[in-house]
């Protein structure tokens, strides 16, 4: 049995040959341009209060965590889900130093940090036959589109008003209309990722859709920042959403037997 065990050194080739050319550009691409962007562009927050130091070393976590965790979603691996629990925890923590987006905030810390420990056990449950390392992935109904859309309606204008009732000095607080603006997107933003976060828990591949969406939103809110950095990684979700949408859609369609024991079991 000793003798079966592979060496650290194995492994790291093991994992580096588990990523495509293609992967690997990508990934090492938007990291470099993070840390480029982060010395052209740094951090200036004196007037906040805010350490540029440690604003830009969060960011820099982000970047790297959540485009790793892109990659092993677009591939179908069960261990994206650890990734993202670093994720999470980056994201908050950069909530709570700029004082803003309070919605993305409490939904990270009360949904999608749950969502990821259930997640990575309903993916470990869902193998594909053929690949023990892939889990099967499926797509939703019309009439189940039309019934989150209007649900993401109803939660943007309910949470964005109730977010517009507190009265906290953040980033985005140099102009009213701004604040106000970025209330309502953030609870866009919310309500998306959340529609998203059970999109891959239960293994839809609209969820490549919904990153597509909260992508968008948050650029717009990250200029609104001046969190030019970041938006090196929301160019990273654009192209790996491509991708990983592209993926999804081949898997699910070479595999129509798998999808139609999916959709008997949930209906």
């Amino acid at each position: 049995m000793e003798l079966n065990k592979k060496t650290f050194g194995q492994r790291c080739k093991d994992l580096w040959n588990y990523f495509s050319l293609y992967e690997k550009i990508w990934f090492f691409s938007i990291v470099i341009l993070a840390v480029a962007f982060s010395f052209i562009f740094p951090e200036d927050s004196e007037e906040l209060a805010i350490n540029p130091k440690l604003i830009t070393i969060l960011y820099l976590i982000d970047i790297i965590s959540n485009v790793a965790c892109e990659l092993l979603i677009s591939k179908q691996s069960k261990y994206n889900f650890l990734v993202s629990l670093l994720v999470e925890i980056t994201e908050i923590a950069i909530c709570i130093v700029c004082a803003y987006r309070w919605a993305t905030c409490a939904v990270t810390l009360f949904f999608w940090i749950p969502i990821d420990i259930i997640s990575y056990i309903n993916w470990n449950r869902h193998k594909d036959k053929d690949d023990r390392e892939v889990t099967a992935v499926r797509k939703l109904t019309v009439k189940q589109d039309i019934i989150l859309i209007a649900c993401i309606a109803v939660w943007t204008v309910a949470v964005g008003y109730l977010l517009s009732f507190i009265e906290i000095e953040g980033i985005m607080s140099y102009n009213a209309v701004v604040r106000d603006v970025s209330l309502y997107l953030d609870a866009c933003a919310s309500a998306v990722g959340m529609a998203n976060g059970v999109f891959i828990l239960l293994r839809y591949r609209e969820q490549w859709i919904a990153w597509y969406i909260v992508a968008i939103i948050e650029i717009v809110l990250n200029i609104m920042a001046g969190q030019w950095i970041l938006l090196i990684l929301k160019a990273g979700y654009l192209t790996n959403t491509t991708y990983g949408y592209i993926k999804w859609t081949k898997y699910i369609k070479s595999h129509p037997e798998a999808v139609a024991e999916e959709k008997k079991s949930i209906a």
